[in-house]
């Protein structure tokens, strides 16, 4: 096995990862398509920002057209809408027997498959708090769930060596046999979270207010009746709990997980969602039809209704193209559509 660790994107998830391996003892590469970005790790260090720790980390830092050798282990960390073309350039990077793992949000594991082949792909599921702020400095700001499996749910040498490697980053990192069963569950809380980013408020506040927990609530049952359509067992994670927002679940269980999951955020420096960030401060395209749209059209195929879930993919294109402002007035108009 090659040495050094590659991590392809060197943002909020890739660099608090790469960072966390470094200070573990681990040689890390970075690739990042953001030239200010590269150059500003390569000339002072990839510095770590947050109440978790406070570090500047060396490693060189590569844009991807510069890159050469081939790698065993790679961690693909880019945004979900990014995972195409990352997968595509990085492919001759791969060694005969090396992987890629999918530290990303969505279902990017099908997509890289497409691309380099399955037998070289591994779920991941990632959930802790953090932010790219400038070029060469990253915000962790809060604990999270990692999980990683085998896509087929196996058990093999090399996932118990990523599993002990996540371990060093996160000490309850978690190994699956049900790897698809927690990105599912991501997609549904995940739903949530592109719920909130259509107002100005905290993920906490929003998850808080009464007012507006029945309309997420229904948000939450398209996904999972998606999910469950496919025969996915979806899992639970900080907090949240697929089965308190199954349509058959008492009012009283989808009120406690709301609960658990505003306690979790609460603890967290990360006040919005990264959704949020995209729109509100760096007026970019967010992840939603990378994320929100796929589960639409599975959906559609499936026979299974997902009208909320398409309204908030259109409310999102809405706000990037300015032309729908960031308010709580928002899920307001959401609820309408649910009526």
């Amino acid at each position: 096995m090659t040495k050094p660790i590659l991590i392809w994107g060197a943002g909020a998830i890739g660099g608090t990862l790469g960072a966390s391996f470094i200070r573990a003892g681990h040689e890390v590469i970075f690739v990042d398509s953001a030239a200010d970005h590269v150059a500003a790790i390569n000339a002072k260090g990839l510095q770590i920002d947050g109440p978790i720790y406070q570090d500047t980390v060396k490693a060189k830092a590569y844009l991807p057209e510069e890159l050469e050798g081939t790698f065993d282990r790679i961690f693909l960390c880019v945004k979900a809408h990014h995972t195409a073309a990352a997968a595509t350039a990085l492919k001759p990077h791969i060694a005969a027997d090396g992987y890629v793992v999918s530290a990303q949000n969505g279902l990017n594991e099908n997509v890289i498959a497409d691309i380099i082949g399955k037998e070289h792909v591994i779920g991941c599921f990632v959930n802790f708090g953090a932010d790219y702020l400038e070029p060469g400095v990253v915000h962790y700001s809060g604990y999270g769930a990692v999980v990683v499996g085998e896509l087929d749910g196996k058990r093999t040498p090399r996932i118990e060596t990523i599993h002990a490697l996540m371990l060093q980053f996160e000490p309850k990192a978690v190994l699956t046999d049900n790897i698809w069963g927690y990105l599912w569950g991501k997609l549904i809380y995940g739903a949530l979270l592109f719920g909130t980013a259509l107002t100005n408020d905290s993920i906490a506040d929003v998850l808080a207010n009464p007012a507006y927990r029945p309309v997420l609530t229904q948000l939450a049952h398209e996904i999972g009746k998606v999910a469950e359509a496919q025969n996915i067992v979806t899992e639970a994670f900080n907090g949240f709990d697929p089965a308190a927002f199954a349509p058959s679940a008492p009012a009283a269980e989808t009120a406690r997980s709301f609960d658990e999951m505003v306690v979790h955020n609460r603890k967290s420096a990360k006040s919005h969602s990264g959704i949020w960030r995209d729109l509100a401060v760096r007026k970019r395209k967010t992840e939603v039809d990378a994320q929100v749209l796929p589960v639409v059209e599975i959906g559609r195929s499936l026979g299974v209704p997902t009208p909320l879930a398409a309204k908030v993919v259109t409310m999102i294109h809405e706000i990037e193209d300015g032309k729908r402002p960031l308010d709580l007035a928002n899920l307001d108009d959401l609820a309408r559509a649910a009526a």
